[in-house]
């Protein structure tokens, strides 16, 4: 069997399968005793195939090729790694925004000036500061390109490849600072807000540790300041509560309303409304956004 090279970067880019998701896999390949599709690799490290090739060392009598793929660096490597995985139907919309978030980011930021990573560049703090300093960076007329025509790829807005890449850098962020925060994150299993992901891409290394504590304990989170602390009659823990109370609410009436005589029309009502709160999230969130990507 050949001993193909793990690159972590590379598979940090895969969303991982539940364990029923690859039970079923390893059960397909034992069934049909090959790999109907080739893994791709390049330079005997593996681009796509991560969960099949974990299954193929379990099982080295099933058979399998692999398809070389020819990149001019690691960074073509991780964009054609993306794109492929934005092509799944089952990802998560937090998958789906780093995945997008790493695409913009590898294809504009060239190797040589702020393409290094923590894995081409040398292994020194300076390295883990570029993360939080790229923001003070005006955007060119080529990353402008790329940002739009990632956007039209996707189907999503130029200010959402922007937020994106904020968002990918805070979630590996929190993954070199608690490991095993990525795959929570990224499969919806622990909730983020975009701000603080925000917050935490753009800080100062020693400050990040602060941000990282409130995101783990929001309870801990101090009163937001702004030109309008004026208004000190705002509650802002009560109104985190009351938002959370509107989603409490939803899911239990989704749980327990009694289902109507024609089941496809109450759905389809359901996403009818549903679609109109999600108009407004986006066309809020861009309003908060806008200056950050000024």
């Amino acid at each position: 069997m050949i001993n193909l090279k793990i690159d972590p970067e590379f598979q940090s880019q895969i969303p991982p399968l539940t364990d029923d998701e690859f039970k079923q896999l390893e059960e397909n390949i034992l069934k049909e005793g090959k790999l109907l599709s080739p893994l791709i690799v390049w330079n005997n490290t593996l681009v796509d195939g991560h969960n099949r090739y974990t299954i193929l060392q379990k099982h080295p009598e099933i058979c399998f090729s692999t398809m070389p793929l020819r990149f001019a660096n690691r960074e073509e490597a991780l964009a054609w790694i993306c794109k492929n995985q934005l092509g799944r139907r089952n990802l998560t919309p937090e998958q789906k925004k780093f995945l997008i978030g790493k695409q913009y980011s590898v294809e504009h930021r060239k190797p040589g000036g702020n393409g290094n990573n923590q894995y081409t560049a040398a292994a020194k703090e300076p390295v883990q500061e570029e993360l939080c300093q790229i923001d003070t960076i005006p955007p060119t007329s080529a990353e402008a390109s790329i940002r739009k025509q990632i956007a039209e790829r996707n189907n999503v807005s130029e200010s959402y490849i922007a937020r994106s890449e904020k968002f990918m850098r805070g979630v590996e962020i929190m993954e070199q600072m608690v490991p095993g925060m990525q795959e929570k994150i990224l499969s919806g299993q622990f909730k983020v807000r975009d701000a603080d992901m925000h917050r935490l891409a753009r800080a100062d290394f020693p400050n990040r540790k602060q941000i990282v504590h409130e995101i783990l304990h929001p309870e801990d989170r101090s009163a937001p300041q702004s030109s309008y602390s004026h208004y000190s009659g705002i509650n802002y823990s009560a109104l985190e509560v009351a938002v959370r109370r509107i989603q409490q609410d939803f899911d239990f009436l989704m749980r327990y309303l009694p289902k109507l005589p024609d089941d496809s029309y109450a759905k389809t009502e359901t996403l009818k409304i549903l679609k109109q709160h999600k108009a407004y999230m986006a066309q809020f969130e861009e309003m908060l956004n806008d200056k950050e990507i000024a």
